[in-house]
């Protein structure tokens, strides 16, 4: 396929496909560009064949039986109303702050790119034999095994912005990947790509509105000894409709921590890749969600799958969604042990805190275990408020509407324990606490 060529319900590799999923990519594909030259030039032509072959999902795929995906399968999302300015949940953090708007990057709103242990570039600025030709693509290809990812390939393939950044030491600072929308109709496709050399530490930081439609990658090479902290918390009070994937290689000795905040939003799904490829390394990802279905519809799922092919290596996956007023929580969450992965050490838990009667939380957890010296668990639970703790603390003066604050904070606790930094964890329970109280009486 030649760069920068049109592609068509007529690309022969689409036509004939009778499946929703090829009737959809035809759709979606139409009236996209391929992206001309460029360092991601052999990546976008691997990726075209490769969505070409499989299509986007049905609702009848396995991954996609919680999740209509027909609102990432359509043309155009709806237009949504562009929201004033507001403060950010991280704005009296000392950090170091690059802007997108409407999925593109904004030199002049930003930061300086230059900080001591770091090299970051935009997607526009780099040519032909950078550093990141190597991983663009790479991990996200990876992952399509053996669970078919169709949105992560259309980004590769479509994505005209995101940054590359090569961590080299430890930054004091953390990255700040602030999203605003200018666009009502804006369909933003970002792709991130992130090396940490040996020894490297960042942490970085994902927040705002992307988009009325986003599909955003983020690539993670966690390289010997490094340690990566990842918080997103990308706004989601309007109808919003997203997909985001984490794709990650924990190499040896190494850290990789990734902690999501969801806070109301219309469809909304997170897929998180992680391939432990090295002894001795560590391996978290979690989430706290708080969906209300009177602020319009809300759907929330999160798909997890951890790979052990290494030995004496943990993991953690844990997810705490509250949900009230008819909202709906989806946790798919394995653990694939590979053989000779010993002493690998895996724990899951998924749990869903219903509010009333009409939400809905479903989930689907996995072992699939080939080695024979392992500790590996999972749990689900799904129920609602505690009536017996909810009474105490109201027979010891305190009023209903902040007593249920303090249950669902604590209900929440062992998410946020995920966050190793005390001042980002304090804004994330600052922003969860206004939540629920201006929410605790509805």
């Amino acid at each position: 396929m030649a760069e920068g060529a049109v592609l068509t319900a007529q690309t022969p590799a689409v036509e004939g496909k009778t499946r929703a999923g090829g009737t959809a990519l035809a759709a979606r594909l139409e009236a996209l560009e391929l992206p001309a030259g460029g360092f991601a030039a052999a990546a976008r032509r691997d990726a075209a064949e490769r969505l070409q072959a499989m299509g986007l999902p049905g609702a009848r795929d396995e991954y996609w039986r919680y999740t209509d995906p027909a609102p990432f399968n359509a043309a155009r999302p709806e237009p949504l109303a562009v929201p004033g300015r507001e403060a950010n949940l991280f704005d009296d953090i000392d950090r170091l702050k690059l802007v997108f708007v409407d999925g593109r990057f904004d030199a002049e709103a930003s930061d300086d790119l230059t900080a001591e242990g770091l090299q970051i570039e935009s997607m526009a600025q780099v040519g032909a034999g950078h550093w990141a030709e190597t991983l663009y693509g790479v991990l996200e290809a990876e992952g399509q095994t053996p669970v078919k990812r169709p949105f992560a390939v259309l980004n590769t393939l479509v994505a005209r912005d995101g940054l590359m950044i090569r961590v080299t030491g430890k930054v004091s600072r953390p990255v700040h990947l602030l999203y605003r929308r200018a666009d009502a109709a804006a369909d933003v496709v970002v792709h991130h790509v992130i090396r940490l050399e040996p020894g490297a530490e960042l942490t970085l930081l994902e927040t705002g509105g992307i988009g009325a439609r986003s599909n955003t990658v983020l690539e993670v090479d966690v390289a010997e000894g490094a340690r990566f902290h990842h918080i997103a918390s990308k706004r989601a009070d309007d109808a919003r409709i997203g997909i985001g994937h984490v794709f990650a290689r924990v190499g040896e000795g190494a850290l990789f921590k990734s902690f999501a905040l969801a806070v109301n939003g219309r469809v909304m799904r997170n897929e998180g890749v992680i391939h432990i490829a090295g002894n001795d390394a560590v391996a978290h990802i979690a989430a706290a969600v708080l969906g209300d279905g009177n602020e319009g519809s809300f759907h929330h799922d999160d798909t997890v799958f951890i790979t052990h092919a290494a030995e004496r290596c943990e993991s953690r996956q844990v997810y705490k969604k509250v949900l009230k007023n008819g909202a709906h929580g989806i946790f798919q969450g394995k653990i694939l042990v590979k053989p000779g992965a010993q002493k690998t050490d895996g724990y899951q838990i998924s749990q869903g805190l219903l509010l009333d009667e009409g939400s809905q939380f479903l989930a689907k957890p996995e072992l699939e275990i080939y080695a024979d010296d392992v500790k590996c668990s999972h749990g689900s639970t799904t129920g609602a408020l505690d009536e017996t703790a909810l009474f105490y603390l109201r027979s010891r003066g305190v009023p209903k509407e902040q007593a249920i604050v303090l249950l669902v904070l604590s209900f929440l606790a062992d998410a946020l324990d995920e966050i190793e930094n005390d001042d980002l964890r304090g804004a994330i329970l600052g922003r969860l606490d206004d939540w629920l109280t201006s929410r605790a009486a509805g």
